[in-house]
């Protein structure tokens, strides 16, 4: 009889989160919910304690701890060292990092350092501190399996190749609400446009992200960590079907691709039960109801934001994480109506211009560099005017 393996979900209440506790509930004999967090949503985390009983559970927001309801099996805590102990929680094999943007890193290195698999769908872990991450793998001897459903399909692409047959990686973007709009119309995007998705359901920053394609761009930093593979050799494409979700050239010339309907927990299944594949109830693939398949160019001009991640990772050092910073300040900015949707890209050259360069030797040089990316991108935001 095969154990439950202990999984520990960060950002349970999230997108990916709920996703992550569909496939737990179609495999119960092969994984249990050891940990699961939220940030502040108190609600929505005590419903899913009640339904799981996991061992712990945690909200990062420390300021939210007043509401926390004691009793029952699951013990309630909150703060960063409470989701670091989450991580490591000796009961828990699998850690699914679901936690938006830079937060993410620091549970990343915990949970590898104490060798636990690490179901990665916080891109900006690699992003941040993608050395870091590697380093903390290698000497914990944990494990990293991509979420993200790119790299899963580019994971499962490669399977039984030998990384120098790898030619080139290739990621598919859906190209967001507003891949065909003009400048024109762009300069007149509002919160409630970009958060419209056309085929996948995200939540409000990765959902932005995908609007102005910063998304992609992390992507790219992310498999180029991944994989090993570098920078010259990983592409983007705009696929508005998003069907096939990235495609593996080969030195022969070959190129295998993976395809789907949208849905996340396909990738979630595969990164907590690699190597194996375990049957799923979902939507089957149809090639006829999926209809013609088309790609077009990123269109760099009118989403610069993608043009500055790549050339942040190629920087190397802190760059991407100073990307990243400065994106995620842009984006709640945007949201919160105090800058258009083109200032996004705006505020994130200004920052990139102004950074001096750094290299990445331990956590405070990213955490460092993250925080004198978001003064700066404040400032910058600070200074605008809308129209």
């Amino acid at each position: 009889m095969i154990e439950a393996k202990g999984v520990a979900i960060l950002g349970a209440t999230g997108s990916i989160g709920e996703s992550a506790l569909a496939v737990l509930d179609q495999h119960p004999e092969r994984f249990r919910a050891v940990a699961l967090t939220a940030n502040r949503n108190v609600p929505g985390l005590r419903a899913l304690v009640e339904r799981h009983q996991p061992r712990i559970a945690v909200l990062a927001d420390a300021g939210a701890s007043e509401s926390l309801l004691g009793g029952g099996a699951t013990r309630w805590a909150t703060g960063r060292e409470a989701l670091i102990e989450a991580a490591t929680h000796p009961d828990v094999d699998i850690v699914l990092n679901a936690l938006v943007g830079a937060a993410g890193l620091e549970p990343t290195l915990a949970a590898l350092r104490a060798g636990k698999r690490v179901a990665l769908a916080n891109k900006e872990s690699l992003v941040c501190g993608g050395p870091l991450v590697l380093r903390a793998a290698a000497e914990g001897g944990g494990e990293l399996m991509p979420v993200d459903s790119e790299h899963s399909a580019i994971f499962q692409c490669i399977q039984g190749s030998r990384a120098s047959e790898v030619q080139r990686l290739i990621l598919t973007a859906s190209g967001g609400p507003f891949r065909s709009a003009s400048p024109d119309r762009l300069a007149e995007v509002r919160p409630g446009d970009a958060l419209r998705h056309p085929t996948w359901d995200m939540g409000a920053k990765i959902t932005i992200d995908s609007a102005t394609l910063a998304n992609k761009a992390l992507e790219v930093i992310e498999a180029h960590f991944l994989f090993g593979v570098p920078y010259g050799r990983i592409e983007a494409v705009v696929h508005p079907q998003s069907i096939i979700h990235s495609m593996v050239e080969f030195a022969d010339g070959s190129v295998l691709a993976q395809m789907g309907f949208p849905t996340m927990e396909i990738p979630v299944l595969y990164a907590l039960s690699y190597p194996e594949r375990l049957p799923y109830t979902c939507r089957r693939f149809d090639p006829v109801a999926a209809g013609a398949l088309t790609f077009e160019p990123v269109r760099e001009d009118c989403f610069p934001a993608f043009r500055l991640g790549v050339a942040a990772g190629l920087a190397g050092g802190c760059a991407p994480a100073v990307f990243n910073a400065a994106n995620e300040i842009a984006v709640a900015a945007f949201l919160e109506g105090r800058v258009s949707f083109p200032g996004i890209a705006s505020a994130i050259e200004d920052t990139l211009e102004r950074w001096s360069g750094g290299e990445i030797a331990s956590l405070g040089d990213v955490l460092e560099a993250d925080a004198w990316a978001r003064r700066t991108a404040k400032t910058f935001i600070g200074n605008q005017v809308l129209c």
